[in-house]
């Protein structure tokens, strides 16, 4: 029902945009942009870069909602310009330094241990409210999160942070729904692995 409503109320803030409505098109960005710009932040790893594709985000989406025919929700269309434009920006740059895999905090380091166990115990790892109940758990995942590739990352970022489904993960990254599942068990299992190795 949520979702229902929010592509309705999507859809009549586009039309009013394609008039001209500049307060429809504030509200899209109002929306989005706190979601849009994590998403960024959790591939490009930079907070200055994901404030600056974010704001490069929605003036591509400004410029061309005109050209937004509504083959997809506004949704998968915005998140898509916004995956795109940080993928390329990573070809391009190239910035991201890899950051040592260190338990940080105040907790110990058994602790942290038993917390990367009882996570790797979950095969499916498919339920990122349990992941995110620990902190210093989040901490060292999101750090071994960084050390897959881009392609792996991005799509475990849009499925376990942004909470999306499988379908939309296909619009945004333009894949078969077969490769978003292949894609995101390798980049799980990947991610594991690293984890694991942690523990060691």
């Amino acid at each position: 029902m949520e979702a229902a409503n929010i592509s309705i109320d999507d859809a009549t803030l586009v039309e009013k945009c394609r008039q001209g409505d500049s307060d429809a098109m504030e509200r899209l960005i109002i929306k989005y942009q706190d979601r849009i710009y994590n998403v960024i932040l959790r591939i490009c790893a930079n907070n200055d870069d994901a404030a600056e594709l974010t704001q490069e985000t929605f003036v591509k989406v400004i410029e061309n909602i005109g050209k937004f025919q509504g083959r997809s929700s506004f949704y998968t269309w915005a998140f898509r310009i916004a995956v795109n434009l940080t993928l390329n920006f990573r070809r391009r740059s190239n910035k991201l330094a890899v950051r040592p895999l260190e338990a940080q905090g105040k907790e110990s380091g058994e602790h942290k241990k038993q917390l990367l166990r009882d996570f790797l115990r979950d095969d499916s790892a498919s339920d990122p409210a349990e992941l995110a109940q620990s902190r210093e758990l989040c901490e060292i995942a999101v750090k071994a999160l960084m050390r897959l590739d881009d392609a792996q990352r991005t799509v475990v970022v849009l499925r376990d942070i942004e909470g999306m489904n499988y379908a939309q993960i296909a619009g945004v990254l333009n894949i078969q729904l077969g490769t978003v599942r292949s894609r995101l068990s390798r980049a799980r299992s990947n991610l594991r692995g690293i984890m694991e190795a942690f523990l060691q």
